[in-house]
């Protein structure tokens, strides 16, 4: 018998124990124990200096609360954490700019060349200018969005390509049998074309997945219905503001803002940038 609990005791009080602590992580399913919502995590931010979980239910409403006690995760009670800080990719050496080349010193951007490297989109271009623009810059080579490819042909014919004047061209879902592998084709007919106009093109819908996932917490891009504009699904499954144009560039560039160097993109897209870069400096 334990003599130092014999007598009086508060039996409303129950005892005390260490509630597991639980990182919050995107798609984890909670239970606020204090209104009953159950949701799946779809968006953790802090703001005025406390972490807020947003849980969305199975008919896709969606309520905030403030990370701590009073969760439950598969019926057992958890202290709900703030995420586990993802390891970042290291700065960017001294010495070298964000495409991994040695930075040269003291040296002024040139005047732009007549060559160019052509893109789909503006967020292409601001993309390629983040990781490699110091390099471009001491080549004289302007990156150029055009806006879509629908016309590339025609675009082509009125640059005039030719030795001295020459195009490189990076394409978003260049893959075999697809409408762009059709129009990079017919593009290439155009007198003067060939020799002095490289297409090239990567394997994603978007360029916003030539973004490694893990650099952005995740462990694969979600998957866009069919039917669904991409960016808008993205940002719908991110659970980020996406009903404007003003919310797909503002979605945009918190995706940029996580990309600090090479490292961060995917290879299929880095392979193809240099050797744009390549065919447009060696002489």
């Amino acid at each position: 018998m334990a003599f130092d609990t014999w007598g009086p005791q508060d039996l409303s009080a129950p005892a005390k124990r260490q509630l597991p602590e639980v990182a919050v992580q995107r798609g984890m399913v909670l239970e606020d124990v204090q209104s009953g919502w159950v949701g799946e995590v779809t968006r953790v931010e802090k703001t005025g200096g406390m972490h807020i979980v947003s849980l969305e239910d199975r008919r896709g409403k969606t309520k905030s609360f403030q990370l701590g006690f009073g969760f439950l995760l598969e019926g057992q009670p958890i202290r709900l954490m703030p995420p586990v800080p993802r390891q970042t990719t290291p700065a960017v050496q001294a010495g070298r700019t964000a495409s991994g080349s040695v930075k040269v010193q003291g040296q002024r951007a040139q005047v732009a060349k007549a060559s160019r490297i052509w893109v789909e989109g503006k967020h292409d271009a601001e993309l390629v200018e983040k990781v490699w623009g110091d390099d471009l810059r001491v080549e004289g080579i302007v990156v150029e969005p055009l806006h879509g490819v629908d016309d590339l042909k025609s675009a082509i014919s009125a640059f005039n390509p030719g030795p001295g004047r020459r195009l490189g061209i990076l394409v978003d879902h260049l893959v075999a049998g697809s409408k762009e592998s059709r129009i990079a084709a017919d593009a290439m007919t155009v007198p003067g074309a060939a020799g002095n106009v490289l297409i090239v093109g990567h394997p994603y819908i978007d360029v916003w997945q030539a973004i490694r996932p893990k650099v952005l917490g995740i462990e694969a891009w979600p998957s866009v219905p069919r039917g669904t504009d991409w960016k808008t699904g993205i940002l719908t499954a991110f659970g980020w503001p996406h009903e404007t144009a003003e919310d797909i560039g503002l979605g945009w560039q918190r995706l940029l803002g996580a990309v600090r160097s090479y490292a961060d993109l995917e290879a299929s897209l880095l392979g193809r940038v240099e050797e744009v870069i390549d065919f447009l400096t060696v002489p």
